[in-house]
């Protein structure tokens, strides 16, 4: 059934009408094709077809050894992959590590690479991109941490020095002076990374839904940290990008394809801008697909959590993160390649929310810290039910059949509004509609562009009409929808086309 929109809107389609009992989709009704290669151009991630795609997921990261065990309670499996599908989530980063990669010196556990690609294959065959991040907190073993195989390193902590636990063991003098072997490759650390590394890029060539492989999770600057406050460390960031670098040469060595994810110096978690590729500081960046992958965390709401200090602190987190994404904006001018948040959030929605809305109107993807299987051993119930699930479940375009312009999400009433520019592309936009937020359907409507997806669908597709910019609403019955802020995206001009609705039920 039609109805005109009082925006101008001239085609709208009714996919979800109310009924008593409203059906749940599952993943088999997103009818989801296997991931396929993602590579960057410019600031964006493309895929096979052309179209731009925006990534939004989750990490699922084994720290500690039996790694990466099926039924363990923490891996994905296919369930979880489905779980996560049906959500609209279409990246997962997973993480590995170095000691688990390489446990005995010069020694790859070939069993390790096997249960990491099975769990790429589980996870890609539900459209899921999978970012392999060589994850560490803490260094390793000596310190509490997890990461570097003890082998790897010969500084330990004295029998008299205070181990303050995470995060502040960063501070711990001998921490430091193991993270100076690192990036002075001492003792050949980095060579051995690199080996280790290479050996995992060689065993997912081939495999299209490995969106990346991430060199290292927040890696710290060692003992010239406090060079970094207030304005960033170029000196340092030289040396880490040189190590960058030659971990990024033995990964292209293996697997000339995938795209690698440079993470800036941890410091950047505390507003400290990255001189990565800032010449002539630190080299331009000349490889084809490198993507930035930094983090945005609360860090006063995080010493809430981890240390018990007031809860109130988290009142600074707008400003802070309002850093951070200044940050990346600098960044993203500077060097003009692709920016995902591979990790934030602590399940508190205002801090969510923050970055959230910060990814939106940048069309920047993200990945939220954390999920463990819910179909493990103790089993639990789906973590998106809970109050951070309308946050994170959202409408949103996976892919576009052209260039992003703006869009907004309202995830307290669904209301969706997004704008683009088409170009040529094999397969049409995809827009993912979230399964929390239209317990009673949803109203889907395109100005510039035609609807081709049938009433109900979980993935709304929408062909542009001609060249001119492409309008889609998403919205609950009886809503009158977002628009866009004034001067955001392109004035749209161009007639209009939607499909005729039918009768039925959307998911809820």
């Amino acid at each position: 059934m039609h109805r005109l929109l009082s925006s101008g809107i001239a085609a709208a389609v009714l996919v979800g009408l109310i009924a008593a009992t409203p059906l749940v989709a599952g993943a088999q009704d997103l009818a989801l094709a296997p991931a396929g290669r993602l590579h960057a151009e410019g600031t964006a991630l493309v895929d096979e077809f052309g179209r731009t795609v925006l990534l939004h997921g989750v990490n699922n990261v084994d720290k500690f050894a039996p790694f990466m065990n099926p039924g363990d309670g923490l891996n994905v499996n296919a369930q979880d992959a489905d779980l996560l599908a049906r959500h609209g989530f279409n990246t997962v980063r997973l993480g590995v590590s170095f000691d688990a990669l390489m446990p005995e010196r010069g020694q790859v556990d070939h069993a390790y690479l096997d249960r990491v690609a099975d769990t790429v294959d589980v996870l890609s065959a539900r459209g899921i991109h999978v970012l392999l991040d060589n994850h560490q907190d803490g260094l390793g073993q000596p310190w509490g941490g997890n990461g570097f195989p003890s082998w790897s390193l010969e500084s330990r902590p004295s029998p008299a020095e205070p181990n303050p636990g995470f995060p502040l063991f960063y501070l711990m003098p001998s921490m430091n002076r193991a993270w100076d072997e690192v990036w002075n490759n001492t003792h050949g650390v980095l060579d051995h990374l690199g080996q280790a590394l290479g050996a995992l890029a060689a065993r997912v060539e081939g495999k299209p839904g490995v969106q990346g492989i991430e060199l290292m999770n927040e890696p710290w600057p060692g003992s010239p940290f406090l060079t970094c406050f207030p304005n960033g460390c170029p000196d340092f960031d030289r040396k880490y990008q040189a190590a960058m670098q030659k971990l990024t040469d033995a990964v292209r060595a293996e697997n000339p394809t995938v795209p690698v994810y440079w993470e800036p110096n941890v410091t950047w978690n505390e507003t400290m801008p990255s001189n990565l590729a800032n010449p002539p500081t630190t080299p331009a960046i000349t490889d084809d697909d490198i993507v930035l992958a930094p983090h945005d965390y609360c860090i006063p709401a995080e010493l809430a959590i981890y240390l018990g200090l007031p809860p109130e602190l988290r009142a600074l987190c707008g400003l802070q993160q309002d850093k951070t994404w200044g940050n990346i904006d600098s960044f993203t001018e500077r060097v003009n390649i692709p920016t995902v948040v591979t990790e934030f959030g602590n399940n508190d929605p205002t801090v969510l929310a923050n970055t959230l809305e910060h990814a939106d109107r940048r069309f920047i993807g993200w990945q939220f810290w954390h999920y463990n299987s819910i179909f493990g051993p103790d089993g639990g119930t789906d973590p998106f039910l809970g109050p951070i699930g309308p946050q994170l479940v959202r409408t949103y375009p996976q892919a576009t059949a052209g260039v992003p312009r703006a869009m907004t999400y309202n995830p307290d009433n669904g209301d969706f509004i997004y704008r683009y520019t088409p170009k040529a592309s094999t397969k049409p936009t995809e827009i993912y509609v979230s399964d929390l937020s239209y317990p009673n359907g949803y109203v889907a409507a395109a100005d510039g562009g035609t609807i081709t997806s049938a009433p109900g669908a979980r993935l709304v597709t929408v062909t542009a009409d001609g060249t001119g910019p492409v309008t889609v609403k998403v919205n609950r019955p009886g809503s009158a929808g977002a628009e866009l802020p004034a001067g955001e995206g392109d004035s749209s001009s161009a007639g209009s086309s939607g499909s005729s609705g039918s009768s039925g039920s959307s998911g809820s």
